[in-house]
């Protein structure tokens, strides 16, 4: 550890108050009142939220301007994983098998359920408040009067955090898209795109072919890209020749042949047999797993892992929120968490829950926010849900509880929908509804599921 960050990490033991730059939007140098000393996390986020004028401004001038003034070039090879659904899942398989082989791991993903930490792993553990403000302040030393939006403030902290922390590999969840990510301000080693949905329409397009070429903006030149999309747009390929990366197509450079309890990979001169299913639920998991296993296929002269250690991987790795079962009481319902917040994600999610109805009824917490395709999330779960408990988001970009029953009025929902404050009312009043084979499910954003997992745990409740 530097002599740097050492002294940031005592000086992140005194918090202070830090007032931050008043609406200033992508163009503008306001100048921020710089600490003596650094603060508590909790200061840093509210200080990173009020920097800029938007909370999303897509573009890498201002964070590649910072990379470059923090001199962050990472040391060790770094994983990229773009997609529309499916990042988080790819993410903590690589993460898994990553671990088996020995290496040390760091991984960073967005958004987080109950605390920011989870956003920043290290050897499978959440980096400490200390860790991250140190950071944070390492950024704000170098950022002058550029202001950084939230995303692009936590991901260079997050880098610096990892270029601290003897790492063998890094593992990239890009945030929204690709191309202007703030994560693509780091070259590289392997891309991975995982799936191509319609989201984020204002930002990426309205159709598959331009949202497929803003997630192959991770691509690099002579360097292994993984789709696992078994249907992709034609932008993939033509990005991926264009930059003059070595594309690795799902059914065009690798199959996979799925069987009733394993599953077989193939490519070109090696075959992966009777491979466990992963232990994420949901079948398009082995799409994922298949892009991981053939990600670190491509990486394996400087990170060899043997199949053993895949093997392993995939039956050790977890996630929560990821059709994620509970049981909190023994005569209660059963209840699910997944953070499906697209139809894309809600068909999947619709499948998964067709594979194990429950005898009774399934009572839906439902809460998202107001820019994403509500409706279509909710149609996607025609005939799997018999009850709606809806809320509002108290949070910039959040729906009202109002919304959220328009939208379900729209998407012409032949169930009750019932109105409820918060995602904690909701999930009261499903529960209070819910009879001992009924099922509950939590979904709609991390939000929504986040405020409904801290209190489960809270509770002492464990995963079923």
């Amino acid at each position: 550890m530097s002599a740097t960050v050492k002294s940031l990490l005592a000086a992140a033991r005194t918090p202070l108050t830090l007032v931050p730059a008043a609406g200033s939007g992508a163009a503008a140098t306001p100048r921020a009142r710089r600490p003596v000393r650094s603060v508590d996390l909790a200061g840093w986020l509210a200080f990173a939220d009020g920097l800029h004028a938007q909370t999303i401004d897509m573009g890498l001038d201002r964070v590649v301007a910072v990379r470059d003034a923090l001199a962050l070039k990472p040391a060790f090879p770094v994983i990229t994983v773009a997609g529309t659904n499916g990042k988080g899942s790819t993410c903590a398989m690589l993460e898994a098998m990553l671990a088996e082989a020995g290496y040390r791991v760091g991984v960073y993903t967005s958004p987080h359920l109950v605390r920011y930490n989870e956003r920043v792993r290290i050897a499978g553990a959440p980096a400490s408040d200390a860790l991250l403000s140190a950071g944070f302040a390492q950024v704000d030393g170098a950022r002058g009067d550029i202001p950084l939006t939230p995303f692009e403030f936590g991901t260079l902290a997050a880098m610096c955090v990892f270029t601290e922390a003897d790492l063998d590999v890094a593992v990239l969840e890009v945030g929204l898209g690709g191309r202007l990510d703030a994560v693509n301000a780091f070259d590289a080693d392997c891309s991975i795109v995982t799936s191509i949905g319609i989201d984020h329409v204002d930002y990426l397009g309205p159709t598959r072919e331009l949202i497929g070429r803003e997630k192959a903006g991770v691509f690099r030149a002579q360097r292994p890209a993984v789709c696992a999309d078994p249907d992709p747009p034609v932008t993939i390929a033509q990005e991926a020749l264009r930059v003059g990366a070595r594309l690795l197509q799902s059914g065009r450079d690798y199959r996979i042949a799925r069987h009733a309890a394993h599953w077989t990979l193939t490519r070109p001169g090696r075959e992966w047999r009777d491979l466990p299913r992963p232990a994420l639920a949901g079948a398009v998991q082995i799409d994922n797993a298949a892009a991981c296993l053939m990600a670190l296929d491509a990486l394996s002269a400087r990170l060899p892992v043997s199949e053993a250690e895949c093997r392993l991987g995939l039956q050790q790795v977890r996630l929560a929120a990821r059709f994620q079962r509970w049981r909190p009481a023994a005569d209660g319902p059963e209840v699910v968490l997944d953070v499906a917040h697209n139809p894309h994600a809600a068909e999947r999610l619709a499948a998964t829950l067709a594979d194990g109805p429950p005898r009774g009824r399934t009572l839906a917490v439902f809460a998202m926010l107001r820019d994403k395709d509500i409706p279509g999330t909710a149609r996607a779960l025609e005939g799997r849900v018999d009850a709606w408990f809806v809320a509002g988001l108290a949070e910039k970009r959040g729906s009202t509880a109002a919304e959220m029953a328009a939208a379900l009025d729209a998407a012409r929902v032949p169930v009750g929908v019932r109105l409820c404050a918060t995602p904690l009312d909701a999930w009261h009043q499903a529960l209070a509804a819910a009879g001992a084979d009924d099922r509950v499910l939590v979904f709609g954003s991390f939000a929504t599921v986040g405020a409904v997992l801290r209190e489960l745990e809270a509770g002492g409740a464990r995963p079923a």
